[in-house]
């Protein structure tokens, strides 16, 4: 079995055929070849340290003149805040303008972070489970300490259904319990696989340019995935944004 696989890997090296796809995911050290400790540089926390600087560029260098007519750094800027902004008070109402800042923050963050990862030769940080769960569970426990602070117990009376007939609501609230501590799981992972399939899809295509058969159907294939990648890195920090918002609604006004 071992002969056959490496004949199957020398062929198709010899084709000009090799997938590996899933290498552009791979945490490697910035520095060195050794292993990799909670305080060790890699290309993690470099494209995280440049998605930062990024959001540091647009809202705050590029917005330091505040003129009257905003150049094309400014205006972008404010086609953000006012973006969010609206999203967070349709959702959450008056009363969720004030974690206005946390949301922003969040949605500048991953739309940086899904527009450098579409660089050739960079590394999209938010294909990484690690990174995204970090911020699901972070804004988790935030709206779960919210609603107990801001309610007390009863902040439970999310997952009692008045509304529905008596005899159903101790099924119905086991299952808005299950969904509720599924929500960092769901909110997580969609965001990772949707930058990790895209990513891998292209890389796929590439492969097959090396093919001078179907190399022009290939790049246009790409370039197509391209450009739908595009669309998805944006349309994940909204869906990410807005869940958010979701979430923190159902933490300040917890009856159904």
């Amino acid at each position: 079995m071992a002969s056959e696989s490496m004949g199957v890997e020398h062929v198709s090296e010899e084709s000009g055929l090799v997938f590996h796809p899933m290498d552009q995911f791979i945490v490697k050290p910035l520095f060195g070849d050794g292993p990799i400790a909670w305080y060790t540089p890699t290309n993690v926390t470099l494209w995280m340290a440049l998605a930062v600087l990024a959001i540091i560029a647009l809202m705050v260098l590029s917005t330091r003149k505040r003129a009257i007519v905003p150049g094309r750094g400014q205006s972008i800027a404010e086609l953000a805040y006012g973006f969010v902004y609206k999203m967070v008070e349709d959702v959450t109402g008056k009363d969720g303008i004030k974690y206005f800042p946390y949301i922003m923050t969040l949605f500048l963050f991953i739309v940086c972070a899904n527009f450098l990862g579409l660089i050739p030769g960079s590394f999209t940080t938010t294909s990484h489970l690690a990174v995204t769960v970090v911020m699901a569970l972070a804004v988790f426990l935030t709206v779960t300490v919210l609603g107990f602070y801001l309610h007390g117990v009863s902040f439970l009376k999310l997952f009692w259904i008045e509304q529905a007939p008596l005899v159903l609501r101790p099924i119905l609230a086991l299952i808005e319990v299950i969904s509720y501590f599924v929500r960092p799981v769901s909110h997580s992972i969609r965001l990772m696989g949707n930058m990790m399939a895209g990513h891998a899809v292209m890389k796929v295509f590439a492969a097959f340019a090396g093919l001078a058969v179907i190399a022009p159907v290939s790049v246009l294939a790409i370039s197509a995935i391209y450009a739908l990648e595009i669309l998805v890195s944006f349309i994940q920090a909204y869906v990410f944004a807005i869940l958010t918002c979701v979430y923190l609604k159902d933490a300040l006004h917890p009856q159904h």
